[in-house]
């Protein structure tokens, strides 16, 4: 009995003293980011951006609705060969 009790207690000073030289190498500071980037994007710019690109996007859709209504614009209609089926 005592020999069991002897090799589980050297078994747990095996895998503690395992644990601690595993743990040796971690090293918090060279995986840490640097402080000055922010860790998600600036949801102020983001908006900015977005807002910027409907306005571009409205002022296309105003450009094409005048073009097609003034009736100067020609549109050709062909249909993709890849999908007539047989």
């Amino acid at each position: 009995m005592k020999n069991v009790t002897k090799f589980r207690f050297g078994m747990f000073l095996a895998i503690n003293v395992l644990g601690l030289c595993v743990l040796g190498f971690y090293r918090p500071t060279s995986a840490a980011p640097p402080e000055e980037s922010q860790p998600f994007a600036n949801s102020v710019e983001q908006r900015a951006e977005m807002i910027a690109q409907l306005k571009e996007i409205a002022a296309e859709l105003k450009e094409q609705n005048a073009l097609l209504r003034s009736g100067n614009l020609k549109v050709l209609v062909s249909l993709d060969k890849r999908q007539e089926t047989p």
